[in-house]
């Protein structure tokens, strides 16, 4: 798989993970752009549960780009070039409520792509640094003038 920038990129996919797309967002959001084996390490210390299928996704990826004839790449070599979480379909069911009523439970599912690219020279390809909105004078907060009482009407 090419990407837009002329790299060539090896990816994984797991779908109908059974969790929510916003959990693995946070764990996801954490890896993108590291290096394979920084990307290991930091989800061998995340706390959620969702790390070990990102895990999962990861060293299929890997083990993908490895195998691959024509380009035999090395798992240390790599890097996360893009990692997304979309959104599965979701479940739906139901609970028994009070007084004959039902509440649904939504049972969510997400489909977890993460692609590895190689180093080039050992550095990370980033993208463009991201531009920082420039600083903008504090304006001064705006008072108002005080309100005319009404006057009692006899």
């Amino acid at each position: 798989m090419a990407a837009a920038d002329g790299t060539t990129q090896v990816k994984a996919e797991a779908k109908f993970v059974r969790v929510s797309p916003r959990k693995a967002r946070l764990v996801v959001d954490h890896i993108r752009g590291r290096s394979v084996p920084e990307a290991r390490t930091i989800l061998a210390f995340t706390t959620r549960a969702v790390a070990l299928d990102v895990e999962k996704v990861l060293r299929s990826a890997v083990a993908n780009a490895e195998s691959n004839p024509n380009l035999r790449w090395n798992g240390d070599d790599l890097y996360i070039a893009s990692a997304t979480v979309d959104e599965g379909p979701t479940i739906k069911r139901w609970r028994a409520r009070a007084r004959g009523r039902v509440s649904a439970i939504k049972k969510r599912t997400c489909h977890i792509t993460i692609a590895v690219a190689q180093l080039d020279n050992g550095v990370v390809a980033a993208s463009a640094p991201k531009e920082e909105a420039p600083a903008t004078e504090a304006k001064p907060k705006r008072t108002r003038a005080p309100r005319k009482k009404k006057e009692a009407t006899a």
